[in-house]
């Protein structure tokens, strides 16, 4: 299959700025976010770890956590099979089907389909919003990715507890109204909070994304990074957004 046939009528070809890397994305169902950027960048993946990225939508995140560091792997789990076709064709686009394999699956049943401690790492860029709050008629693929109608905070800690190997890290990008939630659901499940940092649109404002990192069987102990800001003024990031993405 060439370049040209793997992007389907409707999709279009982003450019990510690391390694060339392009990703297929279809603006009718959904489109990766800072959100994703940001997680990519807080989570850390050593030589020769294996990876678990947990709905992984487009594959946005082990793409470019791929170009980003030297893990063993990549493991992609998608339970949307349309969304897990995209993921497939931009691996295919970017020839990493070697270093990046997309499963279709639910997060659920992770731990039954891969196995108890397969991964040393695990990311998810989870829905944020509890059941259907809020939640309109509509497109069914949005709704998914960002309401818990398909898997619960509870169903993804319950699953990567099993999932990782002692000592394995778990990295999420969450929203800060949930915090006292998520942090009491992981130490439940296992995953002990290790470091946090807060996310700000500016430095005048209040945060709207979390990024959390876990260690399976950790001691109590957790550190707060100093805060990121996204935006400088309208419309122009901070240096540490630029590095982030790659610009």
């Amino acid at each position: 299959m060439t370049p040209n046939n793997l992007v389907h009528e409707n999709e279009r070809l982003d450019e990510l700025h690391r390694n060339g890397y392009f990703i297929i994305q279809d603006p009718e169902r959904f489109c990766f976010g800072m959100d994703a950027v940001l997680l990519s960048g807080f989570a850390r993946a050593k030589r020769g770890e294996r990876v678990l990225d947990l709905g992984t939508g487009t594959g946005i995140i082990p793409i470019l956590m791929e170009a980003k560091t030297e893990a063993e792997d990549f493991t992609a789990l998608e339970i949307q099979e349309e969304s897990a076709d995209m993921a497939r064709r931009s691996v295919l686009y970017n020839h990493l089907e070697d270093r990046i394999k997309v499963v279709t699956g639910d997060i659920k049943d992770a731990s039954k389909q891969f196995g108890a401690s397969s991964f040393d790492v695990i990311t998810t860029n989870p829905p944020y919003m509890i059941g259907r709050h809020g939640l309109s008629s509509g497109n069914e693929a949005k709704a998914i990715a960002r309401h818990e109608v398909l898997c619960t905070l509870d169903d993804i800690l319950r699953e990567s507890a099993r999932l990782l190997v002692p000592g394995g890290r778990f990295y999420m990008v969450h929203r800060p109204f949930r915090l006292a939630e998520i942090m009491s659901k992981m130490t439940f499940c296992g995953i002990e909070p290790k470091r946090m940092q807060l996310v700000y649109p500016y430095i005048d404002k209040e945060p709207n994304m979390v990024l959390i990192e876990g260690l399976r069987g950790g001691k109590s102990r957790l550190t707060v990074e100093k805060p990121l800001i996204v935006y400088k003024e309208q419309g122009v990031y901070t240096d540490e957004i630029y590095d982030i993405y790659g610009y």
